[in-house]
């Protein structure tokens, strides 16, 4: 019975977070004339967050191929979004940062796709419901790093 019960909540969540993760990527293409694809968008993400890294790194830490972050990279680098620096430990790899304007960048479109998030939990969401999303916050990231 349990693994009926286990492959029941996977299916229902491949179908709701699939569903959540595609009109995100809907509402970040919406977000600027810019046309960035969103594997830029998330590299931007990640470097905001976790500060510069290795392709290699970015790669991995968005489970892509290195010829994705690297098709990603050339698009950031050619608009100046992000600059490629010698890394000090290995002069053959480069660290990858945030520029200014990339920070500009991926604030505006951050900005308005939570802006939309917020507007959804609030109106759409008892108070009672809005703890329970936000229980499963932490959950479904962890969620991320198991699969």
């Amino acid at each position: 019975m349990a693994d009926d019960d286990a492959a029941r909540i996977a299916r229902d969540l491949r179908l709701g977070v699939g569903r959540v993760a595609r009109r995100l990527r809907q509402l970040y293409a919406q977000g600027g004339d810019d046309q960035l694809a969103f594997i830029a968008l998330a590299v931007l993400s990640r470097l905001q967050r976790d500060g510069p890294a290795s392709a290699s790194q970015l790669a991995s830490g968005e489970r892509v191929t290195a010829q994705a972050i690297g098709a990603a990279m050339a698009d950031l680098d050619r608009r100046r979004l992000v600059e490629r620096t010698p890394d000090p430990g290995d002069r053959r790899r480069s660290v990858v940062s945030l520029t200014d304007a990339g920070r500009a960048a991926l604030s505006g479109r951050e900005q308005r796709v939570l802006d939309r998030l917020v507007a959804a939990v609030e109106t759409g969401y008892s108070p009672a419901e809005r703890r329970r999303l936000a229980a499963a916050a932490p959950l479904l990231d962890r969620l991320a790093e198991l699969i």
